[in-house]
């Protein structure tokens, strides 16, 4: 039910508690031997992924994080753990454009499909060190001066309506600002060698064509926090919840990517569903002095509108 609530309310109607530093420790312990395990065991040998391998990577990722919000649960009860779930999904949501955009980017190269997962990964790792400084700013910005709120909700609202009119920027590598300047400043060779960055040429280290699309992906994914991390904080201003929730949504993009890359076309609608979801929050920041949503509505909304919008991407590729 709709309430009306001061600021200081709103202020308190999200879970907020102490983090000590032995539990970062082990949170980001945990994500390395999670990313190291899968670069050493699951993906040791170069090698072209299957949809079957990747669905099952997929369906492992997507379970541990969901299973996280227990843990969050167990330790900060059930406001905490309703913002890390709702913050996961947030993130998992608008990561599906991101995947898409990866799938122009690692075409429009012409990358080998056996060496797609390395730079994946190393693109993987960039972004969850991006993440991590954008969210502890952005934690401080709200906390310091509340109005930036006002601006992170309008913006959202802003992208929300670009995205349902279909008016995202195409993507261009040409024209990305980043990759002219290692072109112009970096050693580069069109020829790739094998899974890595950089090689020798004539008697000097250059950069190899996988090394400009790690830019591309980096680049991108900046572009793409400016609307996961106003978004996620319309549901949680807790640091931990913000990045753990972020992190398990990161960590299952590069086994996403191997599923859906070539299923851009069947989700028709899911443009709409992320526009949505993205006004939603936008215009719960917009009011948080005046209305306050409790978590658990908030959280229907999105598995609600999520849903409604994969099933009928689904129902309307199965008529044609």
């Amino acid at each position: 039910m709709l309430q009306l609530a001061s600021t200081a309310e709103s202020a308190e109607s999200f879970s907020s508690f102490e983090t000590p530093n032995v539990v970062w420790a082990g949170f980001v312990a945990l994500i390395v031997v999670l990313v190291a395990a899968d670069l050493l065991l699951v993906h040791r040998t170069a090698h072209e992924i299957t949809l079957r391998e990747a669905a099952i990577e997929s369906g492992v990722w997507i379970s541990l994080g969901l299973a996280f919000t227990f843990v969050i649960l167990a330790w900060q009860g059930g406001q905490a753990a309703g913002e890390y779930l709702s913050g996961y999904l947030i993130e998992e949501s608008l990561s599906i454009d991101n995947v898409f955009v990866w799938a122009v980017i690692l075409t429009y190269f012409g990358v080998p499909l056996m060496y797609r997962f390395r730079v994946l990964f190393w693109g993987i790792f960039g972004a969850l060190v991006l993440r991590a400084i954008f969210i502890f700013a952005g934690v401080a910005l709200v906390e310091q001066f509340e109005w930036v709120l006002y601006v992170f909700g309008g913006f959202l609202v802003y992208t929300a309506v670009k995205i349902g009119r279909h008016d995202d920027a195409e993507v261009h590598p040409d024209d990305n600002v980043a990759l002219k300047l290692v072109r112009r400043f970096i050693p580069s060779t069109n020829e790739y060698d094998g899974q890595k960055l950089f090689t020798k040429e004539n008697g000097r280290r250059v950069a190899t064509p996988l090394f400009a699309v790690l830019v591309m992906i980096e680049t991108t994914d900046v572009l793409f926090a400016v609307d996961s991390i106003p978004a996620i904080l319309a549901v949680s201003r807790e640091q931990f919840i913000v990045f753990s929730s972020n992190a398990f949504a990161i960590l299952g993009l590069r086994s996403l990517y191997f599923c859906l890359a070539g299923m851009a076309g069947r989700f028709r609608y899911l443009n709409l569903g992320l526009a949505v979801i993205l006004g939603f929050v936008g215009v719960k920041m917009l009011v948080h002095e005046l209305i306050h949503l409790p978590t658990w509505a908030g959280l229907v909304v999105i598995v609600l509108t999520l849903f409604v919008a994969v099933m009928a991407s689904l129902r309307a590729d199965a008529r044609e």
